[in-house]
């Protein structure tokens, strides 16, 4: 059975000798454990941090961008061991596994061009014989704490920008599935990385709070749910550092009359229960507008009961299980709340048992409909592989429906009408919008990020604003000597 420690100064090490499962949810079994650190393995994290902070900050963006370079070469020759170490502690589907890898190598591949990104600005006479230029400097040692849905995606958001910004970084996985992070650890340092600018430290809330008290630790990058991101957002602030904290969703997607339904039903289908729903971006509320929701809801139900729901080790598997026995148990009780609402249950996925895995986690796909918006199945993040259809009559009740929603993640839109499309992507208060793209994810050389309860802070992650992020900016304003007007001057300088 293995032992997960953590991952200080290029060695796996602790002090704590308490330690907590981890679960196969395929099985229902123990396969491991993982420490919980205490203050001692803290101390050692934050000193190591510290000292690789002095000298990683002092290294050339160049520098930097080649050593990211070559961890961008190692990880592509490793997604096949990252995928099936993120696949046995969380569930999902190799394939899908594969997928959020690569998706993170793409903001390892943003880093790369770090020398760039870096660049500040210059103005020559803002005054007279007078420049001004500004520069971006690294900020300390920097953490994340991440959530179970992405192991390897969701770090890799984060720390590749941070680092190659020249900070230290300091990553808290969940203690969920925390094999993948130190793999993506050991990966770095084969890669060049001097020991101790990448450090992983696992544990609980009392790790989390040691991290968000103490002085050293100068920013901070969450996703989860929103109260936590409430939490994290809260205390940071209280305590000086900046931060990003990306919370909870409940995303639309909007299917006009005038949509292409097959490719509107297949968009659903995979955007609601891939990954079991337990995605941050997964579309939970399909918003059907005027007469097509009958023939919406009996394709989805259709093509749902044919979805191959298996542990990742079955190639066909097209959904797995959900992630603990406990959020299982949640989940079901959500459907059994959305019934005594009064929705409409068209397909229940509940009591799904899979032959020689009946121990495992798994709840099958779960459609709604005739849902309204006074129900907690419309209201809260359920994350997991439900569904809920809510009726319409037009375009304006769609968009009303998206935009008085509190979360703010992500939403789309299908249809074949360039004007309705134009005016959604202007006019719903969402981050991140999709035009016939069910899930909308950013590249890595643009920003993720969403608005009202989804995102506390100023700033999303990975692209443009991960580097302004990651960096503090300093002006300069600049004349020399032979320049200077003799006296002194007591008003303010104009030109």
């Amino acid at each position: 059975m293995k032992k997960i420690k953590n991952y200080i100064n290029g060695t796996n090490t602790s002090y704590s000798s308490e330690y907590l499962a981890i679960e196969d949810p395929s099985k229902g079994e123990i396969i491991g454990e993982v420490v919980l650190s205490d203050e001692k393995d803290f101390n050692d994290i934050i000193r190591s941090s510290e000292k690789a902070f002095l000298e990683w900050s002092q290294v050339t963006p160049l520098k930097r961008s080649r050593i990211i370079s070559k961890y961008k070469d190692v990880i592509e020759r490793n997604i096949e061991v990252l995928a099936k170490i993120i696949s046995e502690e969380h569930g999902k589907t190799l394939d899908d596994a594969k997928g959020s890898v690569i998706r993170g190598l793409e903001v390892v591949e943003f880093a790369c061009g770090i020398p760039h990104l870096l660049k500040g600005e210059f103005s020559q006479n803002v005054g007279a014989n007078i420049d001004s230029w500004s520069i971006r400097q690294p900020l300390g040692v920097t953490a994340g704490i991440t959530p179970f849905n992405f192991p390897a995606m969701v770090p890799m958001w984060m720390y590749p920008i941070s680092i190659a910004c020249g900070n230290s970084f300091i990553l808290k996985p969940s203690e969920k599935d925390p094999s993948c992070a130190i793999k993506l650890a050991e990966l770095f340092s084969e890669s060049g990385l001097p020991d101790g600018v990448f450090n992983i430290i696992n544990g609980d809330k009392k790790v989390v709070d040691m991290i968000l008290n103490h002085n050293s630790i100068t920013a901070i990058s969450f996703v989860g749910s929103t109260p936590v991101a409430k939490y994290i957002y809260e205390q940071s602030a209280r305590n000086g550092k900046r931060v990003q904290a990306l919370g909870g969703a409940k995303n639309h997607l909007v299917v006009m009359p005038d949509a292409n339904l097959n490719q509107a039903v297949d968009g659903i289908i995979g955007a609601a229960y891939g990954s079991a729903g337990e995605r941050c971006m997964a579309v939970s509320v399909a918003v059907a507008v005027g007469n097509i929701a009958d023939e919406l809801i009996e394709n989805i139900n259709n093509k749902a009961l044919t979805l191959k729901v298996a542990p990742w080790t079955d190639k066909n598997s097209e959904m797995g299980p959900v992630i603990s026995k406990d959020h299982k148990i949640k989940i079901e009780e959500y459907i059994q709340s959305g019934v005594d609402s009064g929705a409409n249950l068209v397909l229940d996925g509940r009591n799904c048992k899979i032959q020689g895995y009946e121990n495992g986690y798994f709840v099958g796909p779960t459609l709604f409909d005739n849902v309204s918006p006074e129900m907690d199945i419309y209201k809260d993040e359920i994350f997991g592989p439900v569904l809920s259809v809510v009726r319409v009559k037009n375009y304006e009740d769609a968009l009303k429906l998206v935009n008085d929603h509190k979360f703010g993640n992500g939403t789309s839109i299908y249809t074949s009408d360039g004007e309705v499309s134009r005016h959604f992507t202007t006019n719903s208060k969402i981050g991140m919008v999709g035009v016939n793209v069910p899930i909308p994810v950013p590249m890595a050389f643009h920003s993720f990020g969403g608005w009202k309860q989804s995102l506390f802070g100023d700033h999303s992650m990975h692209g443009s604003e991960g580097v302004k992020f990651y960096t503090k900016l300093k002006t300069v304003t600049s004349r020399w000597p032979n320049s200077i007007k003799s006296g002194p001057e007591f008003k303010m300088p104009t030109n």
